[in-house]
């Protein structure tokens, strides 16, 4: 049978332990939710909501959802203060910023 991680961690000198535990948290950083990304920015779904001028229970939809349109992201992610960028990475290439996609508003015209 297996050992608790707790026991594992426990038995790695101290360096190593604080590795593991600085890797854990910049993973963990990396990869949240809307919802683990709101609560660390210290917001309830009543105050993003009011921000958006949407009810509440729009943000714990939104929040439980894995598929949003772009521009609704955007919004989301604004309300609090950042920016959303999205980034398309190809193997053995750079990395490419899209623009222009999800924006709430239109650019002008080209005509």
């Amino acid at each position: 049978m297996g050992r608790p991680l707790n026991e594992i961690m426990n038995q790695l000198p101290k360096d190593r332990r604080n590795r593991v535990i600085a890797e854990s948290d910049r993973l963990e950083a990396e990869y949240l939710t809307l919802q683990m990304l709101r609560k660390a920015k210290k917001l309830t779904q009543v105050q993003l909501a009011d921000s958006l001028n949407i009810q509440q229970a729009t943000i714990s939809n939104m929040e439980k959802r894995s598929d949003l349109m772009l521009s609704t992201l955007r919004s989301y992610v604004e309300a609090m203060g950042g920016k959303l960028r999205l980034t398309v990475e190809f193997p053995g290439q750079g990395t490419v910023v899209l623009e222009g996609l999800g924006d709430t508003e239109r650019p002008p015209s080209r005509r």
